[in-house]
């Protein structure tokens, strides 16, 4: 599998990066035959969150395994300094490792999320003194909304985050306001030779909101056939400033990606396939 530098972090992470959110309710066993198909594909970054379900606890047991092979990533979504560190080491504990790579700000998707979190006596204050303790290796930030690429320009600002965290499709790209926000967010990545990550490569839309539709773990509906999952992989990491995509919060799409990855196809095909479909939206607009 291809890797790219992720940023000044020196790190050659893959480019598929496995979404722990997959992992937030299944069991062990089906954890552990999902890693290791990760880890078979070529993948070496893993990303978490303490608020996805049990994904940390089902990623602990693996670690005395894989911790030594892995990019390991979490995220504490807590905005209050002490609430981020008691979050901090209970990802820790529940992963049962004495030191993640990244520490992420979680959903810090508007200009009112960032005041918190980089606020006096918020959590940012947390992970600074995390990677002081050196229990992170570094800090980052992310976020899911149509605001996301602007706040986190924002965010690096004020701070020096090693890595970024934001949304990017095709479908985002074609709103003009998006594509400029995310454009000015790049060059300010690029500038601090911080690591960018995009999120949302999968995604269709979001679920409607009536009928027993939602077939997978994602919050989000997700490409579930392999010609439109290449054809969304192909496009996002045709672009070079991409460090890697989580894969899909849903363990039956991972094969069909990392396929994808390794079938890739030209973003303008890519485009030209996507957008036969009158249903493509943003994840971020709620659906009837």
């Amino acid at each position: 599998m291809e890797k790219r530098r992720l940023g000044r972090l020196g790190h050659n992470s893959s480019v598929l990066i496995y979404g722990g959110a997959a992992l937030s309710d299944v069991a062990q066993d089906v954890a552990d035959r999902s890693v290791q198909e990760a880890l078979n594909g070529g993948i070496n970054h893993i990303d978490v969150a303490a608020s996805y379900g049990e994904a940390e606890l089902r990623l602990g047991p693996m670690m005395a395994d894989i911790r030594d092979r892995i990019f390991l990533a979490t995220k504490t979504g807590a905005r209050g300094r002490e609430e981020a560190w008691a979050q901090i080491n209970a990802s820790l504990e529940r992963l049962q490792t004495d030191r993640v790579d990244l520490l992420q700000l979680h959903s810090v998707g508007d200009l009112d999320e960032l005041d918190l979190a980089t606020g006096p006596d918020g959590a940012l204050q947390a992970a600074v003194r995390a990677q002081e303790e050196g229990l992170v290796g570094a800090v980052g930030i992310t976020g899911h909304t149509h605001a996301a690429p602007a706040t986190h320009l924002e965010a690096l600002r004020r701070f020096p985050f090693a890595t970024v965290l934001t949304p990017l499709n095709p479908v985002l790209w074609r709103d003009a306001q998006y594509r400029a926000d995310y454009q000015a967010l790049v060059a300010e990545v690029k500038r601090q030779d911080a690591g960018l990550m995009t999120i949302k490569t999968v995604s269709r839309r979001n679920w409607p909101v009536e009928g027993d539709q939602q077939r997978y773990a994602t919050w989000y509906e997700p490409y579930d056939d392999q010609q439109r999952i290449t054809a969304a992989v192909s496009w996002v990491l045709a672009h070079s400033e991409v460090t890697g995509i989580p894969t899909a919060g849903e363990v039956r799409l991972l094969a069909m990606m990392l396929t994808a990855e390794a079938e890739r196809i030209s973003p303008d095909e890519a485009e030209l396939q996507l957008s036969a479909d009158e249903l493509y939206s943003s994840p971020f607009i709620a659906m009837p």
